[in-house]
């Protein structure tokens, strides 16, 4: 075995993006007969459960900013699955929604999607599972955020940078 150290050994944020990327090629391959992404199928399944959420709350929803949600809606908006509506009280504000296809595909996709999450749960075991989404939303949190940047530098944890 390779006793070369690894930088996702002592750097969470690395360890995080490593597995990111193995679960989300994992997740890729489930969903590839629905012809969409999981970053789509994600997007597509929160504007579904967001019901006709202004851009910038689905923006905060998802922890991007305006122009990377522009960006990823582009697509399921030029193939049909998403509108972009304009708010009644007040036009400038966008809000997003799904098309009936946009509806068809999510549903199409969930079933799919619910064989991946089953596969996760049965090789990481559940109780694994739900305490992994738990610390993972709650990193996502802007109170987390908030908590980082206000946290000290100090590198005495054992940090090896």
């Amino acid at each position: 075995m390779d006793d070369t150290p690894k930088v996702w050994d002592f750097c969470t944020n690395s360890a995080l993006k490593r597995a990111s990327r193995q679960l989300g090629q994992l997740y890729e391959d489930v969903l590839a007969p629905s012809g969409l992404r999981g970053t789509q199928y994600s997007l597509l399944s929160q504007i579904a459960h967001s019901k006709n959420a202004s851009l910038r709350t689905l923006a905060d929803l998802l922890v991007m900013d305006l122009s990377a949600l522009g960006h990823t809606l582009k697509p399921l908006i030029r193939d049909g699955y998403v509108e972009l509506v304009p708010d009644a009280s007040d036009r400038r504000v966008k809000r997003v929604q799904l098309t009936p296809f946009g509806l068809k595909k999510q549903q199409e996709m969930t079933v799919l999607w619910r064989k991946a999450q089953a596969r996760f749960e049965n090789a990481l075991g559940k109780p694994e599972a739900e305490a992994l989404r738990r610390a993972l939303n709650g990193i996502s949190e802007a109170s987390f955020a908030e908590a980082f940047t206000r946290a000290s530098d100090d590198t005495e944890s054992g940090a090896k940078g």
